[in-house]
């Protein structure tokens, strides 16, 4: 076992997750758009061919940094709606939740200022997409929770991009538009 690279199966994991934490610094800085390859290996002390190693180009690099941050964003959502059963304060509170976890990192909501680039994403992004529908599933409501993802989707990138006046005007809309067309409450037969 002498001269064995302990940490070789984990070391392209660990400069990828590097090269995407100096991305992700960049973003919060300024726009995603404005943010070059070139930017990214210097901040990430790389070279480019060390970079273009990692993540084939900037498509790519914006990918996956996108989608590790789904991940994250998924994660924290998971610990907030945990203890919440009833479907549609779930949903709220999920939806409402998730616009404040983007807004509050510098990061991600550089994805909504400016360009198209972050709506371009999330629309294009299977993990987004996945996550959003098994979220969706954990409701009880099977109706086509794909189509539904996308539309929720759409949703939450309408309202970063074009708020509402204040965190309660957006849960207003959302409660009385959303809601009741994701998750429509069910109504006791007579009897």
């Amino acid at each position: 076992m002498a001269g064995t690279d302990w940490l070789g199966s984990r070391r392209a994991e660990v400069a990828a997750e590097r090269i995407l934490d100096a991305a992700g610094g960049l973003f919060a800085e300024r726009e995603v758009a404005a943010v070059g390859m070139n930017d990214i290996a210097r901040v990430a002390g790389c070279s480019r061919a060390t970079l273009y190693r990692y993540f084939e180009n900037r498509d790519a690099l914006h990918a996956a940094y996108v989608h590790r941050e789904a991940r994250a964003v998924h994660g924290r959502l998971a610990d907030v709606i945990n203890g919440i059963t009833e479907p549609q304060e779930r949903l709220l509170a999920g939806l409402t939740h998730a616009l404040a976890l983007v807004r509050e990192n510098p990061a991600l909501s550089s994805w909504f200022a400016g360009t198209p680039i972050g709506a371009e994403m999330a629309e294009g992004s299977e993990v987004i997409q996945t996550l959003t529908a098994g979220f969706l599933q954990t409701l009880n409501n099977a109706d086509d929770p794909d189509r539904r993802a996308r539309w929720l989707v759409r949703v939450l990138t309408s309202l970063l991009i074009f708020p509402g006046r204040d965190a309660d005007d957006e849960r207003a809309m959302l409660a009385e538009f959303v809601i009741p067309l994701v998750v429509p409450r069910v109504r006791n037969a007579p009897g």
